[in-house]
Formats: structure tokens, sequence, C-alpha cells
């Protein structure tokens, strides 16, 4: 299993705005800067004339693929809607546990949350489990209405890791989680261990596919 710790952050509690009705309070991950985020470099194939036996020598990869919409299948927020979110990823995981590709979660538009116009999560992966259905980086979180009606902001560098399970609506699965910053705040399944730790969400439309 990968060890999300590979990038730790610092946790400072920073008190906003109440939305909806509910008091909540963002611990937002301390940075050491805004941009020094980056997947590892591509691993290089096999060079030209390389034996049989190097390249069968070569590590295994798997693929893991998915988009579409979500559902909590629960009110998180307590404002009468099941919440609802839009998600896309593309990943390669290498045997060693290293990887490269991309995640975004997003709620928005008909997928809302907390009183939030607009709640991203999307950044680059850079690790994984071997089996490609747990993988995770750093990624940018982006969230709108947060600290005062029109008021956009933006945390780097921020820690997460999600787990998937394939199939198509009503079958596959995914499971964020995102460390050092929203612990406690509507939908955190694990509340007192300084992470957001989402409930789990059940495909509405599209697929997620491991190969």
């Amino acid at each position: 299993m990968f060890n999300h710790t590979r990038r730790p952050a610092t946790a400072v509690r920073i008190p906003i705005t109440r939305l909806g009705g509910l008091g909540l309070l963002l611990v937002m991950a301390g940075c050491e800067g805004t941009n020094d985020v980056s997947g590892p470099a591509d691993v290089a194939g096999p060079a030209p004339g390389a034996s049989m036996a190097q390249s069968a020598g070569a590590p295994h990869s798997v693929q893991a693929t998915g988009g579409g919409t979500t559902t909590f299948g629960q009110d998180l927020d307590g404002n009468g809607a099941i919440n609802l979110s839009h998600f896309g990823f593309a990943a390669v995981i290498a045997s060693d546990g290293s990887a490269h590709g991309h995640f975004m979660c997003l709620m928005a538009g008909n997928a809302e949350i907390l009183g939030l116009k607009l709640m991203a999560v999307q950044g680059p992966v850079t690790f994984g489990s071997a089996d490609g259905t747990a993988f995770g980086g750093t990624a940018t979180v982006k969230v709108f209405h947060a600290f005062g009606n029109g008021r956009e902001s933006m945390f780097a560098n921020v820690p997460y890791s999600v787990v998937v399970a394939p199939g198509g609506a009503g079958v596959g699965t995914l499971k964020m989680t995102v460390y050092g910053v929203f612990d406690g705040v509507a939908g955190d399944d694990v509340i007192g261990n300084g992470n957001y730790d989402l409930a789990k969400e059940t495909l509405r439309s599209g697929r997620i596919t491991v190969h």
C-alpha cells in the first residue's frame, strides 16, 4: 500500500464564514511553495537492441482510468439534496509504486457541496498500489465562497489519495481523502485526524477501469 505521507503537510486552523447554517472550520495545509508540484519523469523504455531478457525484467505497470458523475447517496451538508460530484482520472502505476497521470474531482453546478459554488481537487498522480485500485499525489484545491461571497481561494500542494472499485453506474466507486484540510467538515467520515475523509461515492454515469 502506498504511503500518503511522502509529502507531509503542516496543519494550520483558519476559521471561515458560516456556510448554509453550518459553523465550519477549515484546516488548511501549510505549504513551502505554490509551484513545486510535479509528477515523476516518465520511465524510459528499453534501449534499441535490448535483449528479450532485459525486456522481460522491466517493471510491470497497471493502468487506471475513469470519468463520469457520482453520488454520495446522502445529504452531507443538510441542505435537503443528495450530494453529487464529477470526476476524471488516468494513471499508469508501476509495480514499485511510482506513477504518473492526473486526477480531478469537481463539485459545482448541479453538484454543489457545503454551500460552496465550487470545490475542485486536481493534481498529478505520483504514486499508487500495485493493483491500481489506490493512488494519490499532491493537488491544488479551489473553493469559491468559503471566505466570503464571491471570493475564490486556492491552496497548493495538498496531499490526497483515492481508492476506487472498477465498474459502471451503480457498481464503480470512488473514495477520496485530502490530508491536512477540512477535518470535521460535513461529509468527513473520520473526525479528529486532521484530514477530510470524504464518504464513498458511487457512479451515476461513466466507468472506472483498471487493467
